[in-house]
């Protein structure tokens, strides 16, 4: 299982519309192969902060979503809605219990 942290700094005056595009790329990603888990979340305390939380299957999966149409084109917009560069972060980790 692969988990990725993507943080985002978002400009506050395009909030609103990066919160519109995101909206759309979590929705498809949610009916991706290999998706099991896909999910944007504002920090409490850190303003403008967003954290992408992401859960797939394998390395494959992750492959497969960072070629799809609707991840391009967000990454391809996204410089706009940013103040700072992406920080991405992977995991490779495996369930220990439910």
């Amino acid at each position: 299982m692969i988990i990725t942290h993507a943080l985002l700094q978002v400009n506050p005056a395009r909030e609103q519309e990066f919160l519109e595009v995101a909206k759309t790329l979590v929705a498809a990603t949610h009916e991706e192969e290999g998706n099991i888990s896909y999910e944007l979340y504002k920090h409490t305390a850190g303003g403008n902060t967003y954290i992408m939380v992401e859960i797939w299957r394998d390395q494959a999966a992750v492959a497969a979503h960072n070629t799809s149409p609707h991840f391009t084109g967000f990454a391809a917009k996204a410089k706009e809605f940013l103040t700072a560069p992406l920080d991405v972060k992977l995991y490779n980790a495996e369930e220990l219990s439910k």
